[in-house]
């Protein structure tokens, strides 16, 4: 039978006060204080138990032999973890820890003392193109420090590269194989500077990360106290990652490693349990030493070096300023290659003797931490089911669960709201509905993929670099994933027609059947912008806006202009006068400081601003590095924006169309 629709306008009426409580306490309660962490989070955690127990009394059938009735507990199984991973999660967070303050003081103790520690800058790089690396290696090179040494620690045995280091003034380290990946260079730049510089001190850099020059004198001093082994900065990216730049949603839609970085690593610091991330950190050389090198055993260096440090007592400190940026993967199969990577590293390092679940001295605080980073990928499968479960409903007449739309509402829709509001307001507005979604949705079939060939072979997979640089001017279709998501898009779509044209649909449509029609129009529509974005829009350069004064030499005139956005080898500036008429092709000059006067060719022009493309020399390339990489010239959304992202989503499905 049918609910009442003053049933259903009660339980929606009830439904409006919750979300309306819960916005009014997002607007009143500071994140930034503990007490209200735990209020707010309390409140969700109550949402979200409450629905866990309503799906445990009241939607599973009684277990009998039958793949019918083991289908629900399978997605029931699979949808607690999730449920697991939130409420550990909502702890977790109801801590934060800022050290800036204490890198303020300990700063300024060694600046009066003129105590600062050597340092060697260890860069990894294993076959970037020049165009990246040297966006490592020139600001490394600049690095505002009394005691720095510079090592490119390259994995390829290129002479070019040495070639370059040579005229630029860095140290160049090679070997004769590839043994331990990462991990492997690391340990034999290790032992190759122990004769030469033997800075006490490492930072490891990624070859396609440039340092901010205080990065040093920032992060050294938190090594005051002797148990931290390791200092942690954040990654930030001068590029959208391949889902915010294929949905138009670069400037108000976060990626989701900010809020690992901003929000879940301060609080994993607070309770003595961040890890590192694999690039621009700090490392002390005689805890490396201490363990026998960087561990290898592992694909993640960077996690299994935390807890190999952890269980000698030692921690990782999060520093969270923004002292370095890199590239992020450009394209979707790198994007999802680098997850699939971290999920089995993750699982490895669980499954390592000495590991944080079978190893002797950890605590129990750090191997709860670690749980909570392996149920974050063990969600991932949750995701799959959720798409297909309501085509399986119609189509075989299995329901994942056994519940009506008003029950649901009731019980369901209270839970998300709660979980949508605060993680809003706990990640200070770095979530959005849908777009979040959709990109665990990105990545959940290859990650379930993994697991399940985690759970077969676990080790021996070779190490797989994250490709970046390269062209990226042309559109891309993802074949495959496309094919994928269009199919359950597809299949969601013909569930709901199928609702209408069946014989039980064209009687009487249930209560059941009514929850599992709109769950297959969501299904639908998540699935649908993850089709979006498997048609890769070109990329060009990296360009970032500017607002300043510049001069344009055209002929033997110079006039003014603005410049309004600047890159490597592009620039955008509005010209005031009236300059002879000039076609693409037509040469010019640009003075853009610190660079100089740099040579330059109009590539269009319109409205009097013009489009030109640079041809700086080496030394002004690498004055342009400097500033355009070394500083917080940040293009990339630091907060959501829900109204300009659905925009950018918007104007993107009819640019597909």
């Amino acid at each position: 039978m049918f609910e009442a629709p003053t049933d259903v306008a009660a339980v929606l009426t009830l439904d409006l006060g919750i979300l309306l409580g819960l916005l009014v306490m997002a607007g009143l309660l500071d994140r930034a204080s503990a007490a209200s962490r735990v209020l707010f989070g309390a409140v969700t955690a109550t949402f979200i138990l409450c629905y866990a127990l309503w799906r445990w009394h009241d939607t599973l059938p009684r277990i009998e032999p039958g793949l019918d009735k083991l289908w629900p507990y399978l997605f029931f199984g699979f949808e607690m973890v999730a449920i697991l991973y939130t409420l550990m999660s909502i702890v977790i967070l109801v801590r934060f820890k800022d050290r800036s303050a204490e890198a303020d003081r300990e700063g300024a103790r060694l600046a009066a003392s003129g105590e600062w520690p050597a340092v060697d800058i260890f860069i990894c790089t294993y076959n970037e193109p020049l165009d990246v690396v040297e966006k490592s290696i020139i600001p490394a090179l600049a690095v505002d420090y009394p005691n720095v040494t510079v090592w490119v620690c390259d994995d390829t045995r290129r002479g070019w590269l040495k070639d370059f280091c040579e005229e630029v003034g860095a140290n160049y380290l090679t070997r004769a194989d590839n043994e331990g990946a990462k991990a492997g260079n690391l340990n034999n730049a290790l032992r190759l500077t122990e004769t030469r510089s033997n800075a006490p001190i490492i930072l490891v850099l990624d070859a396609d990360f440039a340092v901010a020059p205080n990065i040093l004198k920032r992060a050294v001093g938190l090594f005051h106290d002797p148990r931290c082994a390791v200092v942690q900065t954040p990654q930030f990216f001068f590029n959208a990652d391949p889902i915010q730049h294929n949905l138009m949603a670069a400037d108000a839609w976060v990626d989701d490693q900010r809020i690992f970085f901003d929000v879940f690593q301060p609080a994993k610091d607070a309770w003595g349990c961040a890890f590192c991330v694999g690039t621009s950190f700090l490392v002390r050389r005689d805890r490396v030493n201490e363990m026998g090198g960087f561990p290898h055993d592992a694909i993640c260096e960077d996690i299994n070096l935390t807890y190999s440090l952890m269980r000698h007592g030692y921690r990782t400190h999060w520093l969270n300023e923004r002292l370095s940026a890199g590239l992020s993967a450009e394209g979707l199969p790198e994007y999802i290659t680098q997850r699939t990577r971290w999920c089995l590293g993750t699982i490895q390092v669980a499954l390592l003797k000495h590991g944080p679940f079978r190893g002797p001295g950890y605590a129990m605080r750090e191997r709860l931490h670690y749980l909570h980073g392996v149920l974050n990928w063990l969600c991932k499968p949750f995701i799959v089911l959720m798409l297909v479960a309501p085509s399986i409903y119609w189509f075989f007449d299995m329901p994942a669960f056994y519940a009506d739309y008003l029950s649901f509402l009731r019980y369901g829709l209270p839970a998300l709201l709660a979980l949508w509001v605060y993680s809003g307001w706990v990640s200070g507005r770095r979530t959005l509905p849908l777009f979040m979604e959709v990109t665990h949705i990105m990545t959940a079939l290859a990650i379930t993929v993994t697991l399940v060939s985690a759970a077969i072979r676990p080790f021996g997979r070779p190490f797989k670099v994250t490709d970046k640089g390269g062209d990226r001017s042309v559109s891309t279709v993802r074949g495959r994933m496309a094919a994928g998501f269009g199919g359950i898009a597809l299949l969601s779509a013909a569930s709901i027609v199928w609702s209408f044209v069946s014989p039980v649909g064209a009687t009487e449509i249930s209560p059941l059947d009514y929850f599992n029609l709109i769950w297959a129009g969501v299904a639908m529509a998540f699935t649908f912008v993850a089709f979006l974005v498997c048609f890769e829009r070109p990329r060009g350069a990296e360009e970032f806006a500017v607002d300043e004064p510049a001069e344009i030499q055209i002929g033997g005139a110079t006039y003014d202009g603005t410049l309004t956005s600047l890159g490597m080898t592009t620039a955008h500036l509005r010209l005031r006068g009236d300059p002879d008429i000039l076609v693409p092709g037509d040469a010019l000059r640009v003075h853009v400081a610190p660079a100089g006067w740099i040579a330059a060719r109009l590539t269009a022009s319109a409205d009097g601003t013009l489009a030109v493309g640079l041809e700086p020399d080496r030394r002004q390339r690498h004055s342009l590095i400097l500033r355009l990489f070394t500083t917080e010239i940040d293009p990339i959304a630091r907060t959501a924006n829900l109204r300009v992202a659905l925009r950018g989503l918007i104007h993107r499905c009819f640019q597909a169309a």
